[in-house]
């Protein structure tokens, strides 16, 4: 369809068919996928090592329709398959799960859109496109959006522009969950949608009984006022947002206070460091760049900072899954907390939907969540720049403990 019906020295064109075609897909009666590289007669398997199953465009090409019919190289059913849509057969949907790496729901049942991001990126991520824009430009469709196709801005602009846009309207930080080079577009993002080939961290589940024993010995060490200062804090921190290319990322931070250089390993890059950060053990990092080794006794003057990018979905109920939305409002960085509540007087409005005092309630809400912060999470390397400008220098670093 690209190359047939598309006039490509229309630049209108283009642009309205490339944000159109996911749309054109999905409203279609029927999709026929011809696979020029499988043979009469082929046995099971054939079609999951088709060069179909790479390329950038057909991932749209396969979940957006909701019937699909494929045909080998003489125009014969593949598998001699004659059901009315490929799409309800076990055999070829098993066959597709397993090249592809999507589950068998998402390519029947496909929705476009924030909700897995993350997921989505690494289902692209081994895919390939003659055009090197078109990495992204393929996959506007698979996440809702509407982006203008700038042909020669090159990949990483491209990815860029793609991967800015689902930060700024999903506020899933996951995407900034990445293995390899970082991209000239933004440092925290990559170069390549390779990058994402590696799953992102899943949050540990943890159990009611679990969550209640460390909240009752937190109790015994950590005052529940000095929780619900961390807790209120937070809450107020906003979701991250681009603005001229550069990144604000609401996170914790831990300052650096030792680099040094492991011993015995690899010499080439990347380069394994220990590093030592305020509130957290001692980790091991790759960094795809020398960084400067230094003591705390001895602080080098560049300075380097751990960040845990903030996810407001911690302030939620834990038993519920992030849920991200197209919520396009302006958004900063942070502000003043707010001040505490003031428990002096009590009437039915100062209640929790529980039967709690808010108060109460709130001071539980920030236990857990201190809970929760004491967890397994990952985060990433950056290098002061200049005033209020870092770069990202590391592979990102998993922390197993920090203390609250």
């Amino acid at each position: 369809m690209d190359t047939c019906c598309i006039d490509k020295r229309n630049n209108t064109e283009v642009q309205e068919s490339i944000n159109s075609m996911f749309v054109w897909y999905r409203h279609s009666a029927l999709v026929i996928v011809y696979l020029c590289d499988v043979p009469p007669s082929s046995q099971p398997g054939a079609l999951a090592r088709s060069i179909w199953n790479e390329r950038g465009w057909t991932f749209q090409e396969f979940v957006a329709p909701r019937v699909v019919i494929f045909y080998q190289k003489d125009w014969s059913l593949y598998l001699g398959d004659i059901s009315p849509n490929h799409k309800e057969s076990p055999a070829i949907l098993k066959e597709l799960e397993d090249a592809t790496g999507i589950d068998a729901e998402a390519l029947v049942s496909f929705r476009p859109g924030m909700s897995g991001a993350r997921e989505k990126l690494q289902w692209a991520s081994k895919r390939i496109t003659t055009v090197q824009e078109d990495v992204a430009y393929s996959l506007f469709g698979i996440f809702g959006i509407t982006l203008p196709v700038i042909y020669g801005e090159k990949k990483q602009n491209a990815l860029g522009r793609l991967l800015q846009e689902i930060v700024a309207r999903s506020g899933d930080i996951t995407v900034l969950d990445w293995i390899g080079q970082p991209s000239e577009f933004n440092s925290c993002l990559p170069a390549d949608i390779n990058s994402y080939t590696t799953p992102a961290r899943i949050p540990p589940s943890l159990s009611e009984d679990y969550i209640h024993a460390q909240i009752s010995s937190l109790r015994q060490t950590m005052p529940t006022d000095l929780a619900l200062k961390i807790y209120n804090q937070l809450e107020e921190l906003r979701a991250p947002r681009f603005a001229n290319c550069r990144l604000h990322l609401p996170c914790i931070s831990f300052r650096v206070t030792q680099v040094r250089r492991r011993h015995g390993l690899d010499q080439n890059i990347p380069i394994t460091y220990d590093i030592k950060a305020d509130g957290l053990h001692e980790l091991l990092i790759t960094a795809k760049e020398t960084l400067v080794q230094f003591l705390r006794a001895k602080p080098a003057r560049q300075t380097l900072l751990l960040v845990r990018p903030w996810d407001r979905h911690l302030l939620a109920d834990y038993a519920e899954q992030p849920d991200f939305t197209d919520d396009t409002e302006s958004i900063g960085d942070e502000t003043e907390p707010k001040s505490p509540m003031d428990n002096s007087q009590m009437d039915e409005s100062d209640k929790s939907s529980g039967g709690l005092p808010v108060e109460e309630e709130r001071g539980s809400r920030a236990l857990r969540l201190m809970v929760r912060l004491q967890q397994p999470f990952d985060a990433f390397l950056l290098v002061r720049q200049g005033v209020g400008e870092y770069k990202r220098v590391a592979d990102i670093a998993s922390v197993d403990h920090m203390d609250v």
